[in-house]
């Protein structure tokens, strides 16, 4: 049998969501005095989507990227940065890989 996919209504919390993201990339937009074709064209993306975001409608989440890069606002995405934990028995790998030693010298120096 073939697995179903189950899909997952919006609430009025997501929903509303998507608004207070779309009036901050509006509100940060205006106080850099940029027009939206501005941001448009430095974000590659069509201009009638930064409308569709501003006005708390849904975009994709690789064009609100875009449009953060042109806002200079990527740093909002850093908590969804993961750091995979080192294990200490790789840790030690890790060590042991990088250590060096000091080699012999094989010539003989003359005073």
């Amino acid at each position: 049998m073939k697995p179903t996919i189950q899909h997952i209504a919006s609430t009025p919390a997501d929903v509303a969501l998507v608004q207070n993201i779309g009036n901050y990339v509006q509100q940060i937009r205006i106080s850099q005095n940029k027009t939206q074709a501005e941001i448009a064209t430095a974000a590659g993306i069509n201009r009638s989507t930064l409308v569709k975001l501003e006005a708390g409608k849904g975009v994709q989440l690789i064009s609100l990227v875009q449009i953060l890069r042109a806002l200079n606002q990527l740093h909002l995405l850093t908590a969804f940065t993961f750091e995979q934990p080192i294990s200490p028995l790789a840790a030690v790998k890790m060590q042991l890989a990088n250590r060096q030693r000091a080699s012999k010298n094989t010539t003989n120096l003359q005073h």
